[in-house]
């Protein structure tokens, strides 16, 4: 159905190695900025923590990364659901990738020194949407709770 959809709309499965590179920065960015949402109290840490991942996963330049941050921002008021976010991640990243994805979600969400249950909640919900098994998700978040919150307390 998607198949003809796209035919229709002349969208093909095959778009350009830079457009299907910046779907998977955009999806990941996504991500991240959901899992700032989620918290009511968004921080300047959860922010910052975004900005480092897409730096350190993407290679990207600090003016690159703000702008797909805004953009990211600017695209999860948009999104109804995280399915053709996490798609994109499944249909590109490896297995390993995608727990260092739930990981860096995980750093994000302990930015600000404290979890919210909204943020945990999310963050279950996209690590079952990436098909990231419980164990590799409660590994992800121990790591980055040892990792992260040190420096904070």
């Amino acid at each position: 159905m998607k198949d003809l959809f796209d035919a229709f709309t002349g969208q093909t499965a095959a778009d350009s190695p830079e457009a299907q590179a910046h779907a998977l920065k955009l999806a990941c960015a996504v991500l991240l900025v959901e899992v700032m949402r989620a918290d009511p109290a968004m921080d300047v840490a959860e922010r910052q923590a975004i900005l480092t991942t897409l730096n350190q996963q993407f290679a990207l330049g600090s003016d690159e990364s703000d702008r797909l941050l805004e953009l990211a921002a600017q695209t999860a008021k948009g999104a109804y659901d995280h399915h053709r976010f996490t798609s994109v991640i499944n249909d590109h990243f490896s297995q390993g990738q995608k727990i260092h994805m739930v990981e860096s979600m995980w750093q994000v969400a302990f930015a600000d020194g404290h979890l919210d249950a909204h943020e945990n909640h999310l963050i279950s919900k996209v690590a079952g949407l990436l098909h990231v098994t419980h164990g590799e998700y409660i590994a992800a978040k121990l790591h980055a709770k040892q990792v992260f919150l040190p420096a904070n307390s």
